[in-house]
């Protein structure tokens, strides 16, 4: 088989870059080792700059009517109800010119069904059942070689397989990091009809559980699932415990942490366990291969920032797969990907990290909206006094003379905008890539970047 683009794995990551080079007539192929879409709830937060991301995409209403927002954590204390904790600092309307202001919930097991589903409007697939087992580079394209059926030839491959990528092992691309916790987590999808989903239900370590029973062993959490009537679990155990993912042994662990019998757990649908991780990948290509989402970066969940750094990585190299495949840009744009991701990546994982040991809050920076590439060698401001909008930074989704400017934005093309303060010239991605007091300089511009 023969394609364009490669993209191994059928997560988000990999589903989200597929939406994007469809959308811009790029012929890619997404291969997914399983014989379906990964279960479980997993990454269930998607942060408002992901939301943008999806909106441009063409998967907004369907995110929206499948999840809801996160509810305030209810503390329980023997049993009875101690308190509330609100798990996220809240952010004003419009205080980071947004239409979101908070994340949204959505099982990551729905949400990759949703970009499926866009995905194959667009003409796309997933071919499942394809392990990679070798990959080879030559100058002139990548040939990946799977467990059964046909090689497939391709320009280039993105590795999207998750953070024990069998691509970036088969590269030879190291990946550095540390444990955020020694204590292994257990993660879980279970129903409890009759615990009320108002709350996220939170029992603290030491406390036993109700009616004066259980055990006084370590953290248990029960977060309603949005648009399910699931309940994710997370529970914590001492460094060096065994962990049971039988059903029986999920019952078990509520009925000593909570004030609830082990048989009002009425199914077990998904469970995982894990010990938090951070790592970073040394780098983010290699020749004609790209590594995004977990394959290239891996997260403590604290921050809720792993799903949604991993989407962005994909919104980023799509458009430059698309303008070099296309023709209008010099295959040197593509050395930008790792230029402007990897140091996001490094940052979202000091911050989930210090979220995760209490050093940091859920707040501003988890939001995503503030991320910006000014650094990048992509971006030209070229005014000698620049305004408050800058170029690298996101375009605002706001309104201007009765014309709000995401509309615009939409779709898969460069923009330009001419505002008070200057012109922009916006990416594909919704960065501005080129800012100055007139256009003088911008053709330059447009024909080094393919706009």
């Amino acid at each position: 088989m023969h394609t364009d683009v490669l993209v191994v794995g059928a997560g988000p990551t990999g589903l989200a870059l597929g939406i994007d080079l469809a959308r811009r007539g790029v012929d890619a192929l997404v291969v997914e080792r399983g014989e379906t879409l990964a279960p479980g709830s997993r990454g269930k937060g998607i942060q408002p700059r992901t939301m943008e991301v999806y909106e441009d995409l063409g998967v907004l209403d369907e995110i929206l009517a499948a999840g809801g927002p996160y509810p305030v954590g209810m503390i329980w204390q023997d049993g009875r109800q101690a308190g509330e904790h609100r798990m996220f600092d809240p952010a004003e309307d419009g205080e980071e010119g947004s239409r979101f202001t908070a994340p949204w919930m959505v099982p990551q097991w729905r949400n990759q069904e949703i970009l499926r589903t866009r995905l194959a409007e667009l003409g796309g697939e997933v071919l499942f059942g394809h392990e990679l087992v070798r990959i080879e580079q030559d100058p002139e394209g990548v040939t990946a070689h799977f467990a059964t059926g046909a090689p497939v030839r391709a320009r280039y491959a993105v590795a999207a397989d998750g953070g024990r990528s069998a691509v970036r092992r088969a590269l030879g691309v190291a990946m550095a990091g540390e444990t955020v916790d020694p204590d292994p987590l257990l993660v879980a999808d279970v129903r409890i009809p009759g615990l009320g989903r108002e709350w996220w239900h939170v029992f603290p370590p030491g406390t036993p559980g109700g009616e004066g029973t259980g055990s006084a062993s370590g953290f248990l959490a029960l977060c309603p699932l949005a648009g399910t009537e699931d309940f994710q679990l997370v529970a914590r155990f001492p460094d060096g415990t065994g962990i049971d993912l039988s059903p029986d042994g999920v019952r078990k662990v509520v009925g000593e942490r909570t004030h609830l019998a082990p048989g009002e757990v009425t199914e077990v649908r998904w469970t995982s366990d894990f010990r938090p991780r951070a790592a970073l990948a040394d780098r983010f290509r290699e020749g004609r291969v790209f590594l995004a989402g977990d394959a290239a970066h891996i997260h403590s969940p604290a921050g809720g920032q792993g799903l949604n750094t991993s989407v962005q990585d994909a919104y980023n190299l799509g458009w430059k797969l698309g303008a070099v495949l296309g023709g209008r840009a010099a295959e040197s744009l593509l050395d930008t990907y790792e230029e402007e991701r990897r140091p996001v990546a490094a940052r979202m994982l000091g911050l989930s990290t210090a979220i995760h040991r209490d050093e940091a809050r859920r707040g501003a920076g988890t939001r995503q909206l503030g991320l910006n590439y000014r650094e990048s060698s992509l971006t030209r401001e070229t005014r000698t006094v620049p305004g408050v909008l800058r170029a690298g930074d996101r375009i605002p989704d706001v309104t201007v003379d009765g014309v709000r400017l995401f509309d615009r934005l939409k779709g898969p093309d460069w923009t330009l905008l001419t505002l008070p303060d200057g012109v922009f010239l916006v990416r594909p991605d919704g960065y501005a890539g080129w800012a100055g007091a007139t256009t003088d300089g911008l053709a330059e511009y447009r024909a080094r970047v393919g706009a």
